[in-house]
C-alpha cells in the first residue's frame, strides 16, 4: 500500500492504540490561531521576535543552559553540534553508537557535506559504556549519547554509568552532545521516578538537541541548547546551511501551546507502560524490549515477517476498525519482526479491554500464520 492509502486506511479505524492523536490540519491550524490571539503572539523575522525568543529561554532555564536557538530539524541541529565541537579541538573524530540517526536516518550528511568523521561505538544491542569510550586509542573530538535510545527499544544505560561518562568526558576535553529527540520521555520514565529531574539529566552534557514534533506533537522543529558562544556560532552555521527559515514562528507556536501539558503527561505514559507490561506476560507470542520499561517506549517483537506482520495490521484495521502501529520492521532472524509502540495519550485514554482486545487479534493473527506452513522435511 502507498502511505497515502495507509493513512486513508488508518483514518477509518474507531480505535488507535500507539501514540498521539492526531488532529485534523483544520484542527490544528484552528487551534493555533485561538491559542496566537490569547496569547498576543507577533511574527518573528529569520528567528527573532519576542515570542520565540521568550520561548528558547523557558526551554534553556529548564534544562540548565546558558542559551537556546530554535531551529527546523534535529539532523540540522545535531551536525551543526559537532561540526562546532570538531572545529574547537581542531579534530574531526565523533564517537557514535551504531544506532545513532545520524548513521542510520540522515543520508551520510556528515561525510558527504564534510562535517565531521565517524568512529562506531559500542554494541549495537545495547547502551554504550564508559569501556566502550575508553577503549579508543584515537583521541576524540566530541561522542553522542541518545536517550533513549530509539532504535533499541528505548533503553538507557544505567543512572551510574552515564554519571561516569560525564566525568570522563569534562576530564579528558570531549564535547559530550546529547540526542534528547526524547529527552520529555525519560524524565518522565524510570529514570525521573527514581528522583532525576530533566536538569539532572542534562547536566554534564556540553550540548543538547530536543524536538518537538515527537512527545510534545508539533508539527515540527527543534532546538540546539549549550553556552551562548556556541549557540551564537550555531545560528552561523545554521544559516550556511539552509536553515534560517523567514518565519519559523508557525512550528514554534504549535508546539509552545502544548509544551507544558505534554512534558506533565509524560509521567502518566510511564504508568500506562508498567501495566502494559504486565499486561504482555499474557502473551507469550510477543517479545518486549528492553525486558523492563525504562520509558513511555518499546519495541515488540513477533515470529513473523515485516511483510506479514504489516498485513496482519491492514487486516484488523480493515475488519475491526483498530490501528494497532505505524511500520514492521524485520528483525535480526528469519520469520521474525517487530515494531514501534509509543505509549502516548491514545493507550492512556482508551479502556483496558480495548487494549487486551487488540493484543488478542494481533496473536491470533500471528499464531494463524506461524501455524500455515509446517516444517516438512527435504528428503
Amino acid at each position: 500500500m502507498t502511505p497515502a492509502e495507509l493513512t486513508a486506511l488508518r483514518q477509518t479505524c474507531r480505535l488507535s492504540v500507539a501514540g498521539h492523536a492526531l488532529p485534523s490540519p483544520a484542527e490544528t491550524f484552528a487551534a493555533m490561531a485561538k491559542w496566537s490571539e490569547e496569547h498576543h503572539v507577533g511574527h518573528d523575522a529569520y528567528g527573532e521576535g519576542e515570542f520565540i525568543q521568550a520561548f528558547e529561554k523557558k526551554v534553556a532555564d529548564l534544562l540548565g543552559f546558558e542559551a537556546a536557538v530554535f531551529c527546523i530539524t534535529g539532523t540540522l541541529s545535531q551536525a551543526v553540534a559537532l561540526r562546532l565541537a570538531c572545529e574547537a579541538r581542531s579534530n574531526k573524530l565523533v564517537a557514535l553508537h551504531p544506532s545513532a540517526h545520524i548513521l542510520k536516518h540522515e543520508r551520510s550528511n556528515y561525510q558527504l557535506l564534510d562535517h565531521f568523521q565517524v568512529l562506531q561505538m559500542g554494541d549495537p544491542f545495547r547502551p554504550w559504556t564508559l569501556a566502550d569510550l575508553k577503549s579508543f586509542a584515537d583521541p576524540l573530538a566530541a561522542v553522542l549519547y541518545e536517550l533513549p535510545m530509539r532504535e533499541i527499544g528505548g533503553q538507557l544505560p544505567a543512572w551510574e554509568e552515564l554519571e561516569a561518562i560525564k566525568a570522563h568526558c569534562l576530564e579528558h576535553d570531549i564535547h559530550l552532545h546529547m540526542d534528547g529527540a526524547r529527552l520529555w520521555e525519560t524524565a518522565g520514565g524510570a529514570w525521573g521516578s527514581a528522583g532525576h529531574g530533566l536538569r539532572d539529566i542534562t547536566a554534564g552534557f556540553a550540548s543538547v538537541y530536543v524536538s518537538f514534533y515527537k512527545g510534545i506533537g508539533g508539527l515540527g522543529g527543534a532546538m540546539l541548547l549549550g553556552e551562548k558562544d556556541f549557540i551564537e556560532q550555531a545560528k552561523v552555521w545554521m544559516q550556511r546551511l539552509g536553515g534560517n527559515v523567514y518565519r519559523r514562528l508557525p512550528y514554534v507556536v504549535s508546539a509552545a501551546m502544548q509544551f507544558d501539558v505534554r512534558v506533565a503527561a509524560m509521567p502518566a505514559c510511564y504508568q500506562r507502560t508498567l501495566w502494559l507490561y504486565e499486561l504482555l506476560k499474557s502473551y507469550p507470542q510477543l517479545t518486549p524490549n528492553p525486558a523492563a520499561p525504562q520509558c513511555n517506549m518499546l519495541h515488540l517483537y513477533l515470529p513473523v515477517s515485516a511483510e506479514r506482520a504489516n498485513e496482519i495490521r491492514n487486516e484488523i484495521a480493515r475488519e475491526h476498525g483498530i490501528w494497532l502501529f505505524g511500520r514492521a520492521s524485520n528483525g535480526p532472524l528469519p520469520e521474525q519482526s517487530y515494531f514501534e509502540w509509543y505509549v502516548g495519550d491514545q493507550m492512556v485514554g482508551i479502556a483496558d479491554g480495548d487494549v487486551k482486545k487488540a493484543l488478542d487479534l494481533l496473536t491470533k493473527n500471528v499464531a494463524a500464520r506461524y501455524a500455515l506452513e509446517p516444517f516438512v522435511p527435504d528428503h
